[in-house]
């Protein structure tokens, strides 16, 4: 099989005549194109050039043959313009949308990675906790904590288990003890609100008994999450999320039956847009190796 750089400098040699016009075409030195032209002739079992002094001549052999390497070449640049024209695709504005707990907590070193491996895609931010209509055109792509998204067209995959349970901070734990059971839960504060978050946490304080805990309440999630990081009482959390604050301590396994999971959406006219697809690989790849750790 022969080396494709061998071909180049057939080429080469074939268009200029001599060893040394080739060379200084491909900027490499007279020796490297002999050698290559003696490796492919080697490779094809055939003579391509008669060695004269004043140059190199194709052989009627080599003759009939530059067509076909020719053809090769052009084939091989309109590869490369592809593949230029690709990456230029890839290149662009895609619009993320992710509840804001998520979007300061796990997201910004993957978002950091992503720019330094992909400086031409520009990362839009939609914080909200409403989930957005990806049909509608209100985002690109959605991460979304549920037990099963819905939406026209919606496609994606899981990323990770996303069960709910309780979480107090290292501080409050060293102060007050961690609660393990129903019993023990009752006799401490819980911090509520968390605007999105909001309906599956008090769904779990009711299965439990405790909505009468809640003795203050935050209107968005990440002000939740800072009030339990102060040690001002206890607080049900997605585990995906609260399992990687390091000053946080889980006080119940979560329960059997939550089937929420982490998941990673577009919309199905979006799934092949070159930019599009290569930011959904790439937090596909990074929020499922943190799901690993």
């Amino acid at each position: 099989m022969y080396d494709w750089n061998d071909l180049k400098a057939f080429l080469a040699v074939a268009e200029t005549g001599s060893t040394l016009a080739a060379a200084q075409a491909m900027r490499v030195s007279q020796t490297t194109v002999a050698r290559r032209i003696a490796a492919l002739e080697a490779a094809t079992g055939v003579t391509l050039f008669e060695r004269r002094q004043a140059g190199y001549a194709l052989t009627p052999v080599g003759e009939a043959m530059l067509a076909s390497a020719v053809a090769v070449r052009d084939a091989a640049d309109r590869f490369g313009e592809a593949a230029s024209a690709r990456s230029r695709d890839a290149g662009g504005t895609v619009s993320l949308t992710v509840m804001e707990i998520i979007a300061v907590t796990i997201l910004p070193p993957i978002l950091r990675d992503l720019r330094a491996e992909h400086p031409a895609i520009h990362i839009q931010l939609d914080t909200s906790d409403e989930a957005r209509d990806l049909a509608a055109g209100a985002a690109d792509i959605a991460i979304r904590s549920s037990k099963q998204p819905s939406g026209a067209g919606l496609v994606g995959r899981r990323i990770a288990d996303n069960a709910w349970t309780v979480y107090c901070s290292c501080d409050y734990a060293d102060r007050h003890g961690v609660p393990h059971t129903r019993e023990e839960l009752a006799k401490h504060p819980f911090i509520g609100g968390g605007g999105g978050v909001w309906e599956p946490y008090r769904a779990w304080l009711r299965q439990y008994g405790l909505e009468e805990s809640v003795v203050m309440q935050y209107d968005t999630a990440t002000g939740l999450l800072s009030g339990v990081r102060a040690g001002m009482g206890l607080s049900v959390l997605p585990a995906y999320l609260a399992d990687r604050e390091p000053d946080l301590i889980r006080c119940l396994p979560p329960r059997s039956d939550d089937t929420t999971g982490l998941w990673l959406l577009t919309h199905e006219r979006l799934r092949h847009v070159p930019r599009v697809r290569l930011v959904l690989d790439f937090l596909a790849r990074e929020l499922t190796r943190l799901a690993r750790d």
